[in-house]
C-alpha cells in the first residue's frame, strides 16, 4: 500500500510539474516594447560607453543580450524602409516601402511611404499632417499578428516625432498612431478614429514641447568629456535651423511664432516622446490585463541631429548621453508600472550612417558628396546628344527612370536606350555598379551588391535602372551625413533584447534585420508576418 501511494504521489508530482513547465512556456508578456533610434550606428555603444550611466544603454546590455552584428540586408538604407522591414521582417521587394518618398512609374507620380488622401488629420496640426495611414505597406507586421493572435484585445500603439516612425510598425490593425506636429502637438489621422483619445487631448493642452524649448540646449556634461567628438563648431558640421552651429542654442531665438519644429532637431525631441510614451502606458493600461499589448516607440531627434551635424559632432554626442537618460528613466518607469520581468523590450536602428564626405577627403580619402541634380542633369544630356532628346522622366534616390512613352514614340529600343544610359553612368567617378531591371529582378547571390538591389526592389514602383555608388560616397550635401548604401556603415545598426524570457548574453555572428519580427513572433508563439522568410535568432528564443 505504501507502494502504491509513493507511486501515484510521483506520479502527481511529475503531472504537476509537467503542467507547470507548460504553463512556463505558454506564458507570455503583458508589455512588448519595441524602440527604434534613428540613424544610430552600433559603434555609439562603444564610442560613448564611458560617458554613458549605469542604467541606460549600458543596463539593456549587462542584463539583456546583444547582437553585436546585426546589418540591414537591401538598400536603400532609408527611415520608411527600416521600420517596414523591422516589423514585417521581410525587405522592401515584398513590403513595398521603397523609400522614404520616390517616384513611381506605375503611378507616374512621386508618393511618400505613409501618403494617403482619403483620410485627415486629428488634433492640432496642419491638413496635411493627418493624411497619412499604412496604406501602402503591403505586408503584415508582427503588431499585426499580436491583434489577430489575441482576437484584437491585445492593444498596439506606435508613436513618433516622424509620421512614418509612428505608423508603419503599428501596422495595419493599431489601437492608434501619433506623431509630431509642427504645432508642438501630437497628432493622428482619421485611419485610427474620428478624434483624438481625452487623454492625449489633454497632454497637447499642456503644451509639454515648451519647457523644453524654453531650457534652451546646452551641453549636458563638461566641455571635457567629449573628447570622442571633433571641436564644435568645425567645417563638416551644418547649423541648426540655418542659423547657429555652436553650443549653447537657444531654441526660442530660432523658433518662429506657432512653429514648435525645432524640438526635432534637438535632444528634447527624444525627451517629449518619452514623457508622451509613459502617458500612452498609463492612459490606455497597456500592460494591464492578460493580453500581451505592444507599444512602438521611434526616438527620430538623432536623425535630425545626426544629418545636420554628423556622426563626429560634439552636438551628436551630447544628444545620445542625454537619449541614454531618457532611456534609464523610461526602462525605470517600466519596471514600477508594468513591473520588472513582465515585460519585452527590444531596441534598434532603422539604418546607421555615414562618415563626413569632406571629412574624409580632407583626411587624403579621395572621395566626393554627390549632388543628385548633377546626375540628372548629366544623364538628360548625355541622352540629349545620343538620342536627340532628353529621355530621362526622373532621377531619386539611386533610381533611374527613363521616359518610356517618348523611347517609344521615337521608335527607339528600351533595351537599347538602357543600355546606352548604363554605360554612361559608369564613366561617372562615383559609380561602382549600375543595374537594370531585368537582372534585379533575377538576382544573384554570387554579385552582392545585386542582392541588396533585389531585396530593396519593387518592378512596379522602382526605375529602370538602379546606382550603387563606390564605398564612402554620398549623394548629399557637404556638411552632416546621409545614409542609404548597402555599406557596414549604414547597414550596421545595435540589436538589444531585454526583460521577460530574455538571458543575459551577447552575440557577434551576423544577423539580419529581417530576423527580429519572426523572432518575436516565435518568442509571442503567434502567427509569423506574413512576407518574412522566418529566420529566427535561437539565441533569445529560450532562457
Amino acid at each position: 500500500m505504501k507502494k502504491i501511494f509513493l507511486l501515484s504521489l510521483l506520479s502527481t508530482t511529475l503531472s504537476f510539474q509537467a503542467q507547470k513547465s507548460d504553463d512556463e512556456t505558454l506564458k507570455k508578456p503583458k508589455l512588448v516594447v519595441g524602440i527604434v533610434v534613428d540613424q544610430m550606428k552600433t559603434e555609439y555603444l562603444y564610442r560613448f560607453v564611458n560617458d554613458f550611466s549605469e542604467t541606460g544603454f549600458k543596463r539593456l546590455m549587462r542584463e539583456g543580450y546583444t547582437f553585436h552584428n546585426m546589418h540591414y540586408n537591401y538598400m536603400p538604407t532609408f527611415t520608411g524602409p527600416g521600420h517596414a522591414s523591422i516589423y514585417t521582417g521581410t525587405t522592401p521587394a515584398v513590403h513595398g516601402i521603397v523609400g522614404n518618398e520616390w517616384f513611381n512609374k506605375a503611378l507616374g507620380k512621386d508618393v511618400y511611404c505613409t501618403d494617403d488622401a482619403s483620410v485627415s488629420t486629428i488634433g492640432d496640426g496642419t491638413e496635411a499632417e493627418g493624411k497619412m495611414s499604412p496604406k501602402l505597406l503591403q505586408a503584415s507586421t508582427i503588431t499585426d499578428e499580436l491583434r489577430l493572435a489575441t482576437n484584437f484585445k491585445g492593444k498596439v500603439f506606435g508613436l513618433s516625432v516622424k509620421d512614418r516612425g509612428a505608423i508603419l510598425p503599428a501596422g495595419h490593425f493599431a489601437n492608434g498612431a501619433f506623431w509630431y506636429s509642427k504645432t508642438g502637438s501630437f497628432v493622428s489621422s482619421t485611419f485610427y478614429g474620428g478624434a483624438l483619445p481625452a487623454w492625449v487631448t489633454k497632454f497637447n493642452s499642456e503644451k509639454n514641447y515648451e519647457k523644453y524649448i524654453a531650457q534652451g540646449w546646452g551641453l549636458l556634461k563638461d566641455k571635457s568629456v567629449y573628447n570622442e567628438s571633433l571641436p564644435d563648431d568645425n567645417p563638416y558640421e551644418g547649423k541648426l535651423n540655418k542659423k547657429q552651429a555652436f553650443f549653447p542654442y537657444n531654441l526660442a531665438e530660432m523658433s518662429a511664432a506657432g512653429d514648435a519644429s525645432i524640438l526635432r532637431s534637438s535632444p528634447y525631441g527624444n525627451n517629449l516622446l518619452a514623457d508622451f510614451a509613459m502617458k500612452t502606458i498609463e492612459n490606455e493600461q497597456l500592460g494591464k490585463d492578460d493580453e500581451t499589448d505592444f507599444l512602438t516607440v521611434s526616438f527620430s531627434s538623432t536623425d535630425y541631429i545626426g544629418h545636420t551635424f554628423g556622426p563626429r559632432s560634439i552636438e551628436l554626442q551630447d544628444t545620445y548621453l542625454r537619449l541614454d537618460q531618457t532611456l534609464a528613466a523610461f526602462i525605470q518607469y517600466l519596471d514600477l508600472n508594468v513591473g520588472k520581468g513582465n515585460y519585452l523590450l527590444f531596441l534598434t536602428a532603422d539604418h546607421a550612417g555615414a562618415e563626413n564626405v569632406t571629412h574624409l577627403k580632407d583626411n587624403k580619402y579621395d572621395v566626393d558628396n554627390v549632388n543628385e541634380k548633377n546626375i540628372e542633369n548629366a544623364i538628360s544630356e548625355f541622352t540629349k546628344a545620343q538620342f536627340g532628346d532628353n529621355l530621362l522622366l526622373n532621377y531619386s534616390a539611386f533610381n533611374v527612370f527613363l521616359d518610356k512613352a517618348k523611347i517609344k514614340e521615337k521608335g527607339l529600343e528600351l533595351a537599347k536606350v538602357k543600355q546606352a544610359v548604363k554605360e554612361f553612368l559608369y564613366t561617372q567617378k562615383q559609380v561602382k555598379r549600375v543595374y537594370d531591371e531585368s537582372e534585379i529582378i533575377a538576382g544573384s547571390v554570387a554579385d552582392p551588391y545585386l542582392n541588396f538591389v533585389s531585396k530593396g526592389y519593387d518592378p512596379i514602383q522602382n526605375g529602370e535602372l538602379i546606382i550603387v555608388d563606390k564605398p564612402a560616397y554620398m549623394q548629399y550635401q557637404g556638411t552632416g551625413t546621409s545614409h542609404g548604401s548597402p555599406y557596414s556603415y549604414d547597414t550596421h545598426v545595435p540589436c538589444l533584447f531585454y526583460g521577460w524570457g530574455i538571458k543575459k548574453g551577447e552575440s557577434y555572428d551576423k544577423k539580419e534585420i529581417t530576423q527580429i519580427a519572426p523572432t518575436l513572433a516565435q518568442k509571442l508563439k503567434i502567427t509569423f508576418p506574413n512576407g518574412t522568410d522566418a529566420k529566427v535568432m535561437t539565441e533569445v528564443l529560450t532562457k
